[in-house]
């Protein structure tokens, strides 16, 4: 998968020739609180997470620079490292592959071993601060036509293995950082058995699933399977199933908001503020309001306000 890395690694390069670094930090407006810069990852939940995080800052009377909907996983982590963004929503089983010498694999699939561990091992390295986790598990998945999954009798990824290995057709959508993260398909290859070609993938720069969804469920290309996310409002409504990993390959992925030391310093009330939202979002909340922008075609900033104003949090 050499050219997905080089297009990961291009596309780090155009961020960093043309993102102006924020350097918002310590930057006080009339309120007298510092600017915060705010990113995300470019899917659904990433852009709904990442509007939450904007307006309960707006609403407590921070300026905020909007750059939610940053890039991919390398991207926005590349940005909140060199000091681009302040503060993003990451997911705690991403730690285990940014710390790749950590060979516990078992203590990241434990909701709060997994974010503890994350917790420790940014903050040692990195000055990243994790705040509170949302009660969700947003692992990656795979999920199937609803008509293939009943004709071949598949429900769980060993299933799927026996298929493919068996020649049966199969196209994948998905992301590239799908396709090329240790994390994920390779992850999944691995564990159960089987190897997909180039020519079974559909393959998107982005990471949005709802595309990637959408392409399974309409047989883009002949795709019949898509890379989804454990809390995809829209899976039901296109007719498609995740097949279930029974392995347990894949760490717990509990959404988080993460943020540099050293603006948390300077506004420890941050960490106040967002907690009980995050606190609110399980795993049916996340997929209800994940279906309102994927599948009722609402705005994420719409989306994360209403649900806000819903629990009380903003006016």
């Amino acid at each position: 998968m050499k050219q997905f890395t080089k297009k990961v690694l291009f596309a780090l390069l155009a961020l960093a020739l043309l993102t102006t670094p924020a350097f918002t930090t310590g930057t006080k407006e009339s309120t007298g609180k510092p600017t915060i810069t705010v990113g995300s990852k470019i899917d659904t939940e990433g852009a709904l997470l990442g509007n939450m995080i904007v307006l309960m800052l707006e609403n407590n009377g921070f300026r905020v620079v909007d750059k939610t909907q940053t890039g991919s996983t390398p991207i926005v982590r590349s940005a909140i490292t060199a000091g681009e963004i302040d503060i993003y929503p990451e997911y705690t089983g991403n730690a285990y592959y940014f710390f790749s010498g950590e060979s516990e694999a078992d203590l990241w699939k434990d909701f709060q071993a997994g974010y503890k561990k994350a917790a420790e091992l940014d903050l040692n390295a990195n000055n990243i601060v994790w705040l509170t986790p949302a009660p969700a598990n947003n692992t990656w998945a795979i999920a199937v036509r609803g008509d293939l999954a009943e004709r071949e009798s598949l429900e769980t990824l060993e299933d799927l293995a026996a298929y493919v290995n068996a020649g049966g057709h199969f196209k994948l959508a998905a992301s590239e950082e799908f396709v090329s993260s240790e994390a994920a398909l390779p992850a999944f290859e691995k564990g159960y058995g089987f190897s997909l070609r180039e020519n079974q993938l559909l393959v998107f720069a982005g990471g949005n699933t709802t595309l990637t969804e959408q392409a399974a469920a309409s047989g883009q290309e002949q795709v019949n399977a898509a890379m989804a996310y454990g809390t995809d409002g829209q899976l039901a409504a296109l007719g498609l199933q995740v097949l279930t990993d029974t392995k347990n390959i894949q760490p717990v992925y509990a959404p988080s908001p993460i943020i540099r030391k050293s603006a948390l310093e300077q506004s420890p009330e941050i960490a106040t503020i967002l907690e009980p939202v995050f606190k609110s979002l399980d795993l049916e909340t996340l997929q209800l309001l994940n279906s309102r922008i994927a599948v009722e075609g609402q705005s994420p900033r719409m989306v994360a306000e209403n649900y806000l104003k819903e629990i009380g949090e903003v006016q």
